[in-house]
């Protein structure tokens, strides 16, 4: 009887508990959306590099958006590759910027359509 009341009480906790350990690695999986609402205030001045446009199309209220924090690296060749919607692509070169972000992590700015318009790589893998 003990370890039925444990189980009762014990699973709720430890669903609450994988659950937060889950939504930070979301966030970093380059999920549209995902992380831009924290980062809104510095996605908005990032401007594309060959057309000077703004790579952030963030809503008014800035919950969602283009840009995202993601996972990155820099391969042996020199191009940037990065999470987008859970998967793995290669960042044009024309949408690298070159800056770091305040945070010193990797972000992406994509369309849901996988188009990127812009790209800050983590330092040195983020």
């Amino acid at each position: 009887m003990p370890f039925r009341r444990w189980s009762v009480v014990a699973r709720p906790i430890v669903l609450l508990c994988a659950t937060a350990l889950a939504l930070p690695a979301l966030a970093q999986e380059g999920f549209h959306g995902q992380g831009h609402a924290q980062n809104h205030d510095w996605y908005r001045d990032l401007k594309q590099p060959e057309t000077g446009y703004s790579c952030c199309n963030g809503t008014i209220d800035g919950r969602e958006g283009d840009c995202r924090p993601t996972r990155a690296y820099l391969s042996e060749d020199g191009m940037w590759h990065a999470l987008v919607d859970g998967h793995w692509i290669t960042v044009p070169p024309r949408a690298v910027l070159k800056q770091l972000a305040p945070d010193g992590n990797s972000h992406i700015c994509a369309s849901r359509s996988g188009l990127v318009y812009c790209f800050l790589g983590g330092s040195p893998k983020s």
